[in-house]
């Protein structure tokens, strides 16, 4: 199944997607909006270009495992998606994603605008990755 993952931020929302096998997370853009429905919108939009099936949208969970504003906020994105896109929308917690992300960044010494440019993206390819290691592994 090609799954969409959003990693939404308040300026930045990082895209990945994986093939229909579930075999590659792969960067698949980065949408620059402050507008939390106009982001939407073109995530929306971005799915439906992409093909995908399923969207998974990051859960920014406290590492107590608690739930904050922004983790409210990406529930209510994901919702959002749901309804506009009528795919079956998930949570998953994305605990450390982006220092995760941050480091890839240092190693590969990606620095600058072009490390803005990816750093969203690649946090949402970890969260991708993440979610289909589970799905194979807890199938049936």
């Amino acid at each position: 199944m090609r799954i969409l993952a959003v990693d939404y931020g308040e300026s930045r929302t990082g895209l990945a997607i994986c093939d229909s096998m579930e075999t590659l997370a792969s960067p698949a853009g980065t949408i620059s909006e402050k507008n939390t429905v106009k982001a939407v919108e073109a995530v929306a939009e971005r799915a439906k270009e992409l093909r995908a099936e399923a969207i998974v949208v990051g859960l920014p969970r406290n590492m107590d495992g608690s739930e904050g504003e922004r983790a409210q906020k990406c529930r209510r994105v994901a919702e959002m998606l749901a309804e506009q896109t009528g795919l079956p929308v998930e949570s998953w917690d994305e605990r450390g994603t982006t220092k995760t992300a941050i480091l890839y960044m240092n190693e590969t010494d990606t620095r600058g605008k072009k490390r803005k440019s990816v750093l969203d993206q690649a946090a949402a390819a970890i969260i991708l990755e993440s979610y289909i290691s589970y799905r194979k592994n807890h199938r049936g």
